[in-house]
C-alpha cells in the first residue's frame, strides 16, 4: 500500500499546491496526521479523496515515504491513483 503526492503545480495564494492521495483512506489519513493536517482539510469529493498540500508539506510527505508521481512522466500510474481516489471519494473503498 502506498501514499502518493503529485507535482506541486497549482498556484494559489502565492504558493504551489499538490494532491496527497493513497491506496487506502487509512493510509491517507495517517500520512495527513503525520504532516499535522487536520481532518477537516480532507477533500472527500467525487473527483477524488485527497488532501491539498503546499510545496513544503509535499517535501515533508516525500521524506516520510510518500511516492512522487508526475502527470507528465507517470501517466498510467497517475490515472490509476486518481481512479482509486475517486472511488474513495464516493465512499466505495474501505
Amino acid at each position: 500500500m502506498t501514499v502518493y503526492v503529485d507535482d506541486a503545480v497549482h498556484l494559489w495564494r502565492e504558493r504551489r499546491w499538490a494532491h496527497l492521495m493513497a491506496d487506502t483512506l487509512g493510509e491517507l489519513h495517517a500520512m495527513a496526521g503525520q504532516l499535522g493536517l487536520p481532518r477537516r482539510a480532507f477533500q472527500n469529493k467525487t473527483s477524488g479523496a485527497h488532501y491539498d498540500v503546499d510545496a513544503v508539506l509535499r517535501e515533508q510527505a516525500l521524506a516520510l515515504g510518500a511516492v512522487a508521481i508526475s502527470r507528465h512522466r507517470d501517466r498510467a500510474l497517475v490515472k490509476a491513483v486518481i481512479a482509486r481516489a475517486r472511488e474513495q471519494g464516493r465512499g466505495l473503498a474501505p
